[in-house]
C-alpha cells in the first residue's frame, strides 16, 4: 500500500474531539504520517491531538486559508503519497472508513476519492436531506466524459472527508492559496480535466453536517457564488450551478413532505435567501469591501485584501 498521511486543521474543537479520536482510534487501517495544523486553539485540541500521537503544528489563526493551510500540510509530508484531509467535526462512522477510501487509489487513474456523510444523530430534517442528497449509498467513478452529462456535479468533492494522490495534485497546481471556498471542488474540476478521475467511495463513512440558521445559509451561499464568479473560467467548462439547484430543490420538497412537513416554508424561505445570496456573490465585483466582509461566511478572505 502507498504510503498515506492524515491531516486535520484544528481550533478549538472542544470536547466533541474526544469523540473524533476515539473513531480514528478504532480505525482498521492507520496512516503512517498524522498531522494537525492548529489555529491556536485556547481549548486542549492540540493537546489532545499530541496525546493521541499526532504531529501538531500551531498556525496564527489569521493566517489560515482554506487552500493554503492545505497545501502547506502537503509540504510538511513529503514522503506520503496519499494524503487524507478531514476536518474536526467529520466523525468516523465505521471502522473501515480510512481503509475503504484509501482502497479507490488501487486504480491507477483516480486522482482523488471522497467519502459519504451521514447526517449527525439528531441532525434537523433540512441538514439531514443535504447529506442524503449530496451522498448518496452507491458508489461512482466520474471522468472527463461525465461533464456532459454531470456538469459541475462532476467535480463534486469534499473538504471534510477525501484523499489525493501526490502526483495528481501537484499535476493541478497544488491546492489554490487565497481562495474563500472550494478548494476540493477546485482541485477536483482541474484533475478531471487533465484526464484524472474522481471517485466516491460509499462505504467510506463520516458523520458530518450541519444546520445552518438563515444567516449561515445566506453566509455560504454568498462564498459559494463569489467562488464561482472568481473561477468563472475553470468552471466554464462544466457548465451552469443552477440546473442542479433545481434538481436539489425538488429531492428536498419530496423529503420534507414524507419526513417533516412542517419544515417546508423554512426550506422554501431558504431557497430564496441562497439563490440570492449565490446571484449577489456572482457580482461581488461591484460591491464594496466593507459589504462583502458583512455578508460573507468567510469575512477573513475580504479583511486581508484591506
Amino acid at each position: 500500500m502507498s504510503s498515506v498521511g492524515l491531516v486535520v486543521p484544528t481550533l478549538n474543537a472542544g470536547s466533541d474531539f474526544i469523540k473524533w479520536l476515539k473513531a480514528y482510534a478504532s480505525q482498521t487501517f492507520k496512516p503512517q504520517y498524522t498531522l494537525v495544523i492548529d489555529s491556536t486553539s485556547v481549548d486542549d485540541t492540540a493537546h489532545l491531538a499530541a496525546e493521541a500521537g499526532f504531529k501538531v503544528i500551531p498556525i496564527e489563526p489569521h493566517t489560515f486559508d482554506h487552500g493554503g493551510t492545505r497545501q502547506l500540510a502537503a509540504d510538511l509530508l513529503p514522503e506520503a503519497e496519499l494524503l487524507i484531509y478531514m476536518t474536526q467535526d467529520a466523525v468516523l462512522a465505521r471502522p473501515d472508513a480510512l481503509e475503504r477510501l484509501v482502497q479507490a487509489f488501487e486504480d491507477p487513474g483516480v486522482g482523488v476519492a471522497y467519502g459519504r456523510q451521514l447526517p449527525h444523530p439528531g441532525a434537523g430534517p433540512i441538514g439531514a436531506h443535504a447529506r442524503l442528497f449530496n451522498y448518496p449509498a452507491h458508489s461512482e467513478v466520474r471522468s472527463q466524459q461525465d461533464i456532459a452529462s454531470k456538469g459541475l456535479k462532476a467535480a463534486f468533492n469534499s473538504d471534510s472527508f477525501a484523499c489525493y494522490r501526490r502526483r495528481a495534485l501537484e499535476q493541478v497546481g497544488g491546492f489554490p492559496r487565497d481562495i474563500i471556498f472550494g478548494e476540493d471542488s477546485y482541485v477536483a474540476a482541474k484533475m478531471l480535466l487533465s484526464g484524472w478521475k474522481v471517485a466516491y467511495v460509499a462505504e467510506a463513512q463520516v458523520y458530518h453536517s450541519h444546520d445552518y440558521s438563515l444567516r449561515q445559509e445566506f453566509e455560504r451561499y454568498f462564498d459559494i457564488g463569489v467562488f464561482h464568479a472568481r473561477e468563472r473560467a475553470l468552471l466554464a467548462a462544466f457548465g451552469r450551478a443552477e440546473g442542479e439547484g433545481l434538481r436539489f430543490l425538488r429531492s428536498e420538497m419530496a423529503y420534507l413532505l414524507q419526513n417533516a412537513p412542517q419544515k417546508i416554508p423554512s426550506a422554501l424561505l431558504r431557497t430564496v435567501l441562497k439563490y440570492g445570496a449565490y446571484r449577489l456573490g456572482r457580482s461581488e465585483a461591484y460591491l464594496p469591501g466593507w459589504l462583502k466582509r458583512h455578508l460573507a461566511m468567510n469575512k477573513k478572505y475580504f479583511a486581508r485584501r484591506n
